[in-house]
């Protein structure tokens, strides 16, 4: 790489962060009531460097409890944050991020249960205000419509009248913010929804029938919505006749979203859309907390493999925004959880190579805004050496030539992986405890480095038919126990390259040594053609997959929750066994 460049840029990043280059310097001194249309997706992206969003704040619902006439502040802290400030956004963008996202629950000031779809003059006046203060920043500003209480499960009910109110509200919604926001400029971003956009289509906050609709009408009902969120503001004129418009993909998943039963709409504007994903992987490290460490070789392909995907969209000019990222667990003692720095490093170079613009999630954590000021130094220098301006002294090319070099020179450090080889099959326990605290191995990829510490093990090689046992004992974590399970699975790694047609009989579950009776039938599947496993507790599987098979091909009775937390057995799991036996045609 060019390292003149390279060093200009980290001087830039010292500087900005010792106060020697003005806050309100030249660049950041925009017009923001101006459009700027020979720019395209994929050149705004670039311009919208590395940003942060304003977390449990805006989108913060609280509707039930302080009704639909409350002072807008008062949801803006309902859920603990602070009132924010203008010295909170300034900050914001001296620390480095060149964009904001504000998550907006719009519906907590909205009679929609009695379809009046009306927002509060107030509400609208308090997210613009904030809006302002981040244009006048200089920075770019995101608003969208956060999870918003569950109201759009509506779209998944049963009831036609209710899918009618989700439709009306959606339409309602974007046509007071498109109205009220229609004269700042294309520094100011719509984005459809959240992450709700896909499966959550068919939640129950709000529509207790909810659930009606498949995965393929779930992709139908996206493309849908997406489509009519983007006609609806073009035909606005003016200035959102041309605005940058963010699609949020579906569940906003990378491999959801890759799928091609994900359409990104049709637009009167050229190369305006962008499309919005979100990267928390692996979720027991960077949101759960109950991985401590990160950055073995299998870490960093997984992460580089991911985020290549969207490629896809790239080469079809589509600009991306990873809209929510990060490690937002905290380490035990409330501070920065280890090898923060290395995951988001790698993160950020994928951005640099690939041009995404990456959205740090943050509440007030990494970001400290009593302080207006980031965590620690090092996080500091972090994000100050990858905002815009610090790279502004290098060209594309030697931005993502010296991304591809980090990133080829970070891989090759990288902790070996642990695991099975090709030629291996081994049982093992995939875990997530009810709290989602403890895990062990969760994936079809074996990794026993993968597991909260305390948590023990036990898991065989299986060579063939016959009869084998596998463990996990927590009386090392915490206080000694798990409550419950979010997902359990056995599984046997190359099981279906190995075995081919292999059906695994669950002689016995054991929960602290006493034998627990399933609630239904066992059968064997796979999810990717490899990992042969048998779900113990699995309840976002609705419906029975086509490669489930069972002994005699009876499926009557066959589940994917064998184990119940509302068991007595579940409430204090000490130690959990499951023994098996593989039988092979």
């Amino acid at each position: 790489m060019n390292r003149f460049a390279r060093a200009l840029s980290l001087l830039t990043a010292l500087l900005l962060l010792l106060g020697c280059v003005p806050a309100a310097s030249a660049e950041t001194a925009i017009d923001i009531y101006a459009m700027n249309p020979d720019l395209t997706a994929l050149e705004v992206v670039r311009l919208m460097g590395n940003g942060i969003n304003l977390g449990n704040t805006m989108e913060a619902y609280g509707r039930v409890s302080l009704g639909l006439n409350a002072d807008p502040t008062a949801y803006e802290t309902y859920w603990g944050q602070p009132v924010t400030t203008r010295e909170m956004i300034q900050g914001m963008k001296d620390a480095g991020f060149d964009t904001l996202r504000i998550p907006v629950a719009w519906t907590n000031t909205m009679d929609f249960e009695h379809d009046d779809f009306t927002i509060a003059e107030s509400y609208l006046d308090r997210v613009e205000e904030i809006v302002v203060w981040a244009l006048e920043a200089g920075m770019y500003v995101v608003v969208n419509d956060h999870w918003d209480g569950g109201w759009l499960g509506m779209f998944g009910s049963a009831t036609p009248a209710l899918q009618e109110r989700a439709l009306n509200l959606y339409t309602a919604l974007w046509t007071q913010v498109g109205e009220r926001f229609a004269k700042y400029g294309d520094h100011l971003i719509f984005e459809a929804a959240n992450e709700e956009f896909g499966n959550r289509l068919n939640d129950t906050d709000y529509a207790p029938d909810s659930g009606t609709l498949d995965e393929d009408a779930c992709y139908r009902k996206v493309a849908e919505l997406n489509q009519i969120f983007v006609d609806l503001i073009r035909a606005q004129g003016g200035n959102n006749a041309q605005r940058f418009l963010l699609i949020p993909g579906y569940n906003t998943d990378v491999a959801r979203t890759v799928d091609d039963r994900f359409v990104m709409p049709t637009d009167s504007a050229e190369s305006r859309l962008l499309l919005s994903v979100h990267y928390y992987d692996p979720s027991g490290y960077c949101i759960q907390g109950s991985l401590n460490s990160w950055g073995t070789t299998k870490d960093y392909d997984q992460m580089n493999t991911t985020l290549a995907l969207l490629e896809k969209y790239t080469a079809q000019g589509y600009g991306i925004v990873i809209g929510e990222c990060g490690v937002v667990a905290a380490a035990d003692d409330g501070g920065v959880r280890n090898d923060t720095i290395k995951y988001m490093t790698n993160l950020l170079n994928n951005c640099d190579l690939y041009g995404y613009c990456p959205l740090l999630w943050d509440t007030n954590f990494l970001y400290q805004r009593s302080r207006c000021a980031m965590i620690t130094e090092d996080v500091a220098e972090l994000y100050a050496s990858r905002s815009f301006a610090a790279q502004a002294g290098l060209s594309e090319d030697e931005v993502k030539q010296a991304a591809r070099d980090a990133m080829a020179l970070d891989a090759a450090n990288a902790t070996e992986a642990l695991g099975a080889a090709e030629n291996q099959a081994i049982a093992w326990i995939m875990f997530n405890s009810g709290d989602w605290c403890a895990m062990y191995s969760v994936g079809d990829t074996y990794d026993p480095t993968q597991v909260t510490a305390g948590v023990t093990a036990t898991d065989v090689e299986v060579t063939g038919p016959g009869t084998y046992t596998v463990s996990l004992d927590f009386s090392g974590y915490g206080d000694g126990y798990v409550v419950g399970t979010a997902f359990s699975a056995l599984a046997i790694s190359n099981g279906e390259l190995l075995f081919p047609g292999c059906l695994i009989n669950l002689k016995e579950i054991s929960i602290n040594g006493v034998k627990y009776l399933p609630k239904g039938r066992a059968y064997t599947t796979s999810d990717d053609g490899k990992c042969t496993r048998v779900n113990l507790y699995n309840a976002w599987v609705t419906k029975l997959p086509t490669s489930a098979r069972i002994q005699g091909n009876n499926l009557t009775g066959a589940t994917p929750t064998l184990l119940n937390n509302d068991d007595e057995a579940l409430k204090r799991i000490e130690t959990l066994a499951v023994t098996f036996e593989l039988i092979v045609p």
